[in-house]
């Protein structure tokens, strides 16, 4: 089985940085696409960036794009959310996902089959 667990949320300022990590322990396979979904307080989760298996992808949400970004380790199971120029508009409960290999990134969230428990990001002055 499969475990994801986040970490690297908290709260920071308009303007601010955080870097958000993903490390996959137990049964990881060996090729896995993975994905950073948000969902703020009463709306629907929704894709920030998803990457494929060997990092040769990436996608991201519109609202991120040019100020996000994915990237991973395959040696150390860990998937990485960099976040730039943070926007009180980011602020959401941050979750990593992996789901099968393929050799796009995968951007339904419901394509998913494991997920992490969730990192709270907050941007706030």
């Amino acid at each position: 089985q499969v475990q994801l667990v986040e970490s690297g949320g908290g709260l920071v300022q308009p303007g601010g940085s955080l870097m958000l990590s993903c490390v996959a322990t137990g049964d990881t396979p060996s090729r896995y696409n993975a994905g950073w979904f948000r969902q703020p307080l009463g709306k629907e989760r929704e894709l920030v960036a998803a990457i494929t298996w060997d990092g040769g992808a990436t996608r991201y949400a519109d609202s991120v794009k040019g100020r996000h970004t994915i990237s991973r380790d395959n040696a150390k199971n860990t998937i990485s959310l960099q976040m730039n120029k943070l926007e009180p508009e980011d602020s959401a409960v941050y979750y990593c996902a992996t789901t099968r290999a393929a050799s796009t990134p995968t951007p339904n969230p419901g394509m998913y089959h494991v997920w992490g428990q969730g990192t709270q990001v907050t941007v706030s002055s």
